[in-house]
């Protein structure tokens, strides 16, 4: 039993060997493409020019940072809260443009919703008007049954 293939197991057959190593890429003849040679000596002077210009960035941060610290510790008492200032007035336009939309979305759904409604809103206006009524017989009804209840319960104690 333990020799038969179930009928649920997978039989892979690989098509292609995995040499593996180095020298499975130089298989014609002994050196990188001209075209691999041509990459490399293009974006050489690319990348050598970015990373510079990287250095150059980062170098002019670090100095303006350095010039700049003093200034804002000076004036900090003045920038902290017009900072915040400006933080909670744009916080505030950005709440109330939610609200807006959030209003306008909600005009938006009640306007096709009734658009869809059409002639069926009346007849649930009848039915409502309806229920309100069987709702006021009901409750008009039970205080009377109390208060006969209360009589008989008061004649039946007085006799």
């Amino acid at each position: 039993m333990a020799d038969r293939p179930h009928p649920h197991q997978l039989q892979v057959h690989p098509q292609q060997r995995y040499e593996g190593g180095f020298k499975a890429g130089q298989r014609g003849g002994g050196g990188p493409s001209k075209g691999k040679i041509l990459a490399v000596v293009t974006l050489l002077p690319v990348g050598g020019s970015l990373l510079g210009l990287s250095g150059l960035t980062l170098a002019a941060s670090v100095t303006g940072l350095t010039v700049v610290t003093p200034i804002f510790l000076l004036c900090s008492p003045v920038l902290i809260p017009a900072a915040l200032v400006a933080g909670l007035v744009l916080a505030g336009l950005f709440i109330s443009g939610l609200f807006g939309l959030t209003g306008l979305t909600s005009l938006t759904w009640v306007l096709k919703y009734f658009r869809q409604a059409g002639a069926s809103v009346p007849q649930q206006l009848d039915e409502a008007k309806r229920r309100m009524q069987d709702v006021a017989v009901t409750v008009g009804q039970k205080p009377k049954e109390m208060g006969q209840a209360i009589q008989q319960k008061a004649q039946e104690a007085g006799k």
